[in-house]
């Protein structure tokens, strides 16, 4: 063979290898970052999302204002509207209505001596107090003035430990004695519900401390067993494994506690649970409520509004 017939053949074999090297080495698709014009800096590459397991705690960071501190020694049980009005028992036990930003608006001083166990304010137009005590049961306008007052030891052989409005103004109540939820109507009155709970509880010893109606729900939350669930007709539904509980909030489709240092926030519904960090030392919390735009953080000297 002659030379130019043996540069030829070498010239097709080299072009042969360098198309068959270049198709083995761009086996992957080139990244957009590789192809952006000359002169800009390529895009960092993106993490693949983080995807958060069901009922797996999350940790949300938020900015706490303080815009209020209400000096109010020991201050007793509180509640919310849903205007995010505040009702607070003071050391007196008398009931201090405060406007969302902490501004006093109202006081109100019962005209008998009574330990305030519960207040409750969810249902707008009427402001529910509860006085374990006397076993008496008083309702309250939205300026904090008497409407109407019910002993309790007439509606139920037995002691109250809890109690609360519902929404059609019926009234729901925790017997201790026997150990029933019971609903009343006060317009009647008499006994329109009747859910026996010794079944539920079984060998164990509760120790009743919260009753709430929400989103057609009834939450009674005992510290010892955790929060027991019913609906509105009193019929059990489940119960919530959160134990070492005085008080639980709503807002939302949430409900919240406080524990390990924080607030609790578990979803009724898709059953996540994420924390919310304190602005201050959590040993100093001894009870807190969150509103639309403003959080309540109670300690022994009063009362920190927050604004979220």
């Amino acid at each position: 063979m002659s030379w130019p017939k043996r540069l030829a053949v070498l010239a097709l074999l080299l072009a042969q290898y360098s198309v068959l090297t270049t198709a083995i080495a761009q086996t992957n698709v080139p990244t957009p970052a590789s192809v952006v014009p000359p002169g800009q800096q390529p895009a960092p590459a993106q993490a693949a999302p983080a995807v958060t397991k069901p009922n797996e705690p999350t940790t949300t960071a938020s900015t706490w204002t303080l815009v209020r501190t209400i000096v109010l020694p020991r201050p007793g049980v509180a509640s919310l509207d849903r205007r995010g009005t505040l009702y607070v028992a003071d050391a007196q036990n008398n009931v201090r209505q405060y406007g969302a930003d902490g501004q006093l608006l109202n006081t109100y001083s019962p005209p008998l001596p009574g330990h305030v166990a519960q207040i409750e304010a969810w249902n707008t137009t009427k402001i529910l107090v509860f006085y374990d005590d006397r076993q008496e049961l008083l309702l309250l306008d939205r300026f904090a003035a008497p409407i109407s007052q019910f002993n309790l030891l007439d509606l139920l052989d037995g002691t109250a430990r809890a109690t609360t409005l519902a929404p059609d103004d019926r009234l729901w109540l925790l017997n201790e004695s026997d150990l029933t939820l019971r609903q009343f109507d006060p317009a009647q009155p008499r006994n329109t519900r009747n859910t026996p709970l010794d079944l539920l509880i079984g060998r164990s010893k509760p120790d009743f401390r919260f009753l709430r109606e929400y989103q057609n729900n009834l939450y009674l939350v005992d510290r010892v067993n955790g929060i027991y669930v019913f609906d509105n007709l009193g019929n059990y539904r489940k119960k919530l494994p959160f134990a070492n509980l005085n008080t639980v909030g709503f807002r939302g489709d949430e409900l919240y506690f406080l524990a390990d240092g924080a607030v609790q926030l578990f979803h009724l519904y898709n059953l996540t649970q994420r924390a919310l960090p304190l602005p201050i030392p959590a040993a100093e919390v001894r009870q807190v409520l969150l509103g639309e735009g403003y959080a309540y953080l109670f300690t022994a000297a009063g009362v920190q509004v927050y604004k979220l």
